[in-house]
């Protein structure tokens, strides 16, 4: 017969390692802020194109976050977090051989739903390895960010 082991306690290596990500997804959304200058200088963007590349990025990064988050409340899918990591890489790849404004904000588009998909997972995750520290471990996910986001 074979014994099966639950986990109690809060399991601090997932929960640094969800934090390490959390880190890097928020700063591929910093990255499109601080290229700016350079975009602007580079494929000669009026400011209000800038904007739009701004607006562009809030609108499927933080808007479109807690429409991801109602459908996987329904449905869980952790596949989603390695997609949404994945598409925030397409949209860096195509942010560096991006030779049009359109070709900008498309890639801006591939990096803000890829944020929006990883964060209604990533708090599962954490909930999940809490166990029953789950203040300390939101806290551990959001220094995570917040570095990543600096």
């Amino acid at each position: 017969m074979r014994s099966t082991t639950v986990q109690t306690g809060t399991l601090y290596a997932i929960l640094f390692a969800i934090s390490s990500v959390h880190m890097l997804n928020d700063t591929m959304q910093a990255v499109v802020s601080a290229l700016f200058p350079i975009l602007q200088k580079s494929l000669l963007l009026s400011y209000g194109q800038i904007g739009w590349i701004a607006f562009t990025l809030n609108m499927t990064s933080s808007v479109m976050q807690p429409l991801v988050g109602f459908f996987s409340d329904k449905r869980p899918s952790p596949w989603m977090l390695p997609v949404g990591m994945g598409m925030s890489l397409l949209g860096m790849a195509g942010l560096a051989y991006a030779p049009s404004f359109w070709l900008v904000l498309l890639a801006v588009v591939f990096v803000g739903i890829g944020s929006a998909v990883f964060h209604p997972e990533g708090s599962r995750v954490v909930f999940f390895a809490a166990g029953g520290r789950r203040a300390l471990a939101q806290s551990i996910y959001q220094v995570g960010g917040n570095t990543g986001s600096s």
